[in-house]
């Protein structure tokens, strides 16, 4: 049942992240159409590419909640506040890590020519939303009460 809700958080925390970015894509401040992106990785084009990248997105989003979930296992602290501070902290790690890869090389070996443009707007794009995943995920684990002890190795 734990993992359960840590996943379905995840989940939840992904569409969070998706509906943020799909914002700063829609008002033109960023390239961060990520589903697509992501979806096109695998399908090569752009038209058929939402689907997939649905659902690896959020394939990954689900799995990434229980890491998060194992890390703030290990936490002397288990406060709602506690974890939803350490959650947006790891957002914020994972945001960078994410950003540095996707710039170095993601970006540049992209299949379609409207993502190998990364710049700095985009890597705040994604430093933003994997914060707000942070956040979100952060704060339903709160709400749920889960018992992050009962995951941590």
């Amino acid at each position: 049942m734990n993992i359960c809700i840590i996943m379905v958080s995840g989940l939840i925390a992904t569409l969070a992240m998706t509906l943020f970015m799909g914002l700063i894509h829609g008002l033109g401040l960023a390239n961060a159409d990520m589903v697509r992106a992501i979806g096109s990785l695998y399908t090569r084009s752009y038209e058929n590419s939402f689907w997939p990248g649905v659902f690896i997105k959020f394939t990954g989003g689900a799995i990434f909640s229980i890491f998060y979930a194992i890390l703030a296992g290990i936490a002397p602290i288990q406060t709602p506040a506690a974890i939803i501070l350490m959650m947006t902290v790891f957002g914020l790690f994972h945001g960078l890590a994410v950003s540095i890869m996707m710039v170095v090389s993601v970006a540049e070996y992209h299949p379609l020519e409207q993502f190998r443009k990364a710049g700095l707007s985009v890597m705040v794009s994604h430093l933003a939303g994997h914060i707000v995943y942070g956040f979100f995920l952060g704060l339903f684990f709160a709400i749920s009460n889960v018992d992050l002890k009962l995951i941590s190795l």
